[in-house]
């Protein structure tokens, strides 16, 4: 390991202990303020002796809410825990502020160790950067699917108590009550959704608001079949409760789908940042390979050596995408899109007559077409938006590309007015003098 190396590394660490103290004096101040002092005359009577660290992640959620670029990723995490933690704001913000926090944890110094590595070509520190923004939700994503698995399978323990439950009371409110006391279980304030929505004036409207808002569709099936039975009453079918039945084969669907879970979850285990790995020894090999051949550094110096490195990285990206899409278990999660006025919408307003050229005419093959291909996939997109996105993704290409090509222009210019005469032996100088030293003796 080189002394340079050594002293990027360290000041890297300087840099990074001078940042959190800074942070520390700036949630000391930030601390002083209103909102701090109405969590503080809240704690007190109740507040413990001890660190607490319930109280901490209330802190970093409302610290992480005030930062620009963290708040995007906070209110995404938020957006999918609302789900699973209904109707429970404390429990929600505590969640986010502990997923987001070891995420930053991981990959931070992750971070500061790429910008050091790549810290000679700019090109590959950016595109490294970039993976690594897709890396935070990944990490994002699987804390959350975690979360989405472990109450699929509390709901097996839940269905069965369900079942004794209702051989107990022969009342479908009253067993789902019973069984939902249990604090332990995260899927005891869903029960109680669900006890809330049987007792209600109306049911019936209250149960499709809770088709919405559902976690996976096991919940909205056990939902609609408690509600049936409590409006037209239970029957038996060859001896046994109708209701019942139905909980069985909603309790065997559910086994299937965590066995498919686990299933994808080992498959697919570490796979992701297994497909990053090639982009993270691009720059570890160069030097390798620099230190040991003379006529590989002509080779990456020019235009060649760097369309490799970046079709490496375009590959690299492509595989890490497909990894994903393969790995999705399936988990329902939240549209935390804007489907009303997205930003789609906010462009075709000001660019109408222009994006209007290349819309279709209303009623022509071509536009029933793409409508017809719409309607298949389900999609929320409008005509006009879609044409939004491919003129958008039009125009960045272009852009992207003429950034890339006047890059390799600029290397290949530099090649020729600066670089050395080509050395052609294909080991290095000091090779060849070993090699000789050893021949004579």
């Amino acid at each position: 390991m080189s002394n340079d190396f050594i002293l990027y590394l360290m000041g890297g660490a300087a840099g990074f202990l001078v940042i959190i103290i800074v942070l520390y004096f700036f949630l000391a101040k930030k601390m002083q303020k209103s909102e701090y002092k109405k969590i503080q005359k809240l704690q007190q009577g109740t507040k413990a002796s001890s660190f607490s660290t319930e109280v901490l992640f209330q802190k970093l959620y409302l610290t992480y809410v005030k930062i620009p670029f963290i708040k995007r990723y906070i209110l995404k995490v938020r957006r999918r825990l609302e789900i699973i933690n209904i109707d429970d704001e404390y429990k929600t913000r505590k969640d986010a502020a502990k997923i987001l926090t070891k995420t930053l944890a991981i990959v931070v110094p992750v971070i500061i160790i790429t910008i050091v590595i790549t810290k000679s070509n700019f090109l590959v520190m950016f595109i490294l950067l970039m993976f690594e923004l897709f890396m935070v939700d990944t990490l994002i994503d699987g804390s959350v699917d975690k979360k989405d698995d472990k109450l699929l399978k509390e709901q097996i323990d839940f269905f069965s108590e369900i079942r004794h439950a209702y051989h107990e009371f022969n009342m479908v409110e009253e067993a789902i009550y019973q069984v939902s006391q249990d604090d332990e279980m995260e899927v005891s304030s869903q029960g109680e959704k669900i006890y809330e929505i049987l007792i209600s004036d109306d049911p019936e409207m209250e149960l499709e608001k809770y088709y919405d808002v559902a976690p996976n569709t096991f919940l909205k099936e056990f939902a609609g079949v408690s509600y049936l039975t409590k409006e037209f009453g239970d029957r038996k079918v060859d001896g046994a409760s109708l209701y019942l039945k139905n909980v069985n084969n909603i309790t065997q669907e559910m086994q299937l789908e965590i066995l498919k879970r686990d299933k994808l979850n080992y498959v697919f285990q570490s796979l992701s940042f297994i497909a990053i790995a090639p982009v993270l020894l691009l720059e570890p090999l160069k030097s390798w390979a620099i230190s040991n051949f003379s006529f590989v550094e002509s080779w990456y110096a020019g235009k060649p050596g760097t369309i490799v490195q970046i079709l490496i990285l375009i590959l690299t990206f492509v595989s890490y995408i497909l990894v994903r899409k393969l790995k999705d278990n399936g988990s329902v999660t939240m549209n935390t899109r804007n489907t009303e006025n997205p930003w789609q919408q906010r462009v075709y307003k000001k660019m109408k007559k222009i994006i209007d050229l290349f819309i279709p005419k209303e009623g022509s093959k071509e536009y029933r077409k793409i409508q017809n291909l719409l309607k298949d996939a389900a999609s929320h997109l409008k005509m006009e938006w879609l044409y939004v996105n491919r003129i958008v993704l039009c125009i960045t290409t272009c852009i992207v590309s003429l950034i890339i090509f006047t890059y390799l222009h600029k290397i290949a210019v530099d090649y020729i007015y600066t670089e050395p005469t080509t050395d052609y032996n294909l080991l290095r100088t000091e090779c060849l003098q070993v090699m000789r030293k050893k021949q004579w003796n």
